[in-house]
């Protein structure tokens, strides 16, 4: 048995932390174990694959697919998942999920059809430069 599985054990009858010192285990530790295990639990609730998948691909479309790779993280985190962007891009990959990039931007600056009346190329009437920087 565990050091952990024994504190789990003994936890109705003992403090916590009084359990951690008498093992000389650390607190976060046993904190840090309980959460992994319970997060195993919920996985395990829900036959063939994990819960946070199945939130990936609802946020994934709440956010009509412009979401990608780092910013589902953070959504995922809101909803109670912690998944890190690696494996959050294999999964999508499996799924065949990919984001929607925007289009690049291009400026607009001249409106070359605004119908007015154009001004004259007043350099057609000069005469022709003969030499550099001259007239």
């Amino acid at each position: 048995m565990s050091c952990y599985r024994f504190i789990k054990a003994q936890r109705d009858h003992y403090p916590v932390r009084r359990l951690c010192q008498l093992l000389s285990v650390p607190a976060s530790g046993y904190y840090a174990w309980q959460q992994a295990w319970q997060q195993a639990q919920q996985q395990r609730v829900v036959p063939g694959e994990p819960a946070w998948e199945t939130a990936l691909v609802k946020v994934f479309g709440v956010h009509k697919r412009c979401y990608g790779p780092r910013r589902l993280p953070v959504a995922l985190r809101k909803k109670g998942h912690r998944v890190g962007r690696q494996r959050l891009r294999a999964a999508m990959r499996r799924r065949g999920l990919r984001a929607l990039q925007p289009k690049a931007f291009t400026p607009r600056t001249t409106d070359s059809t605004h119908g007015r009346r154009c001004t004259p190329n007043r350099l057609l009437d000069q005469p022709k430069p003969t030499q550099a920087n001259r007239f």
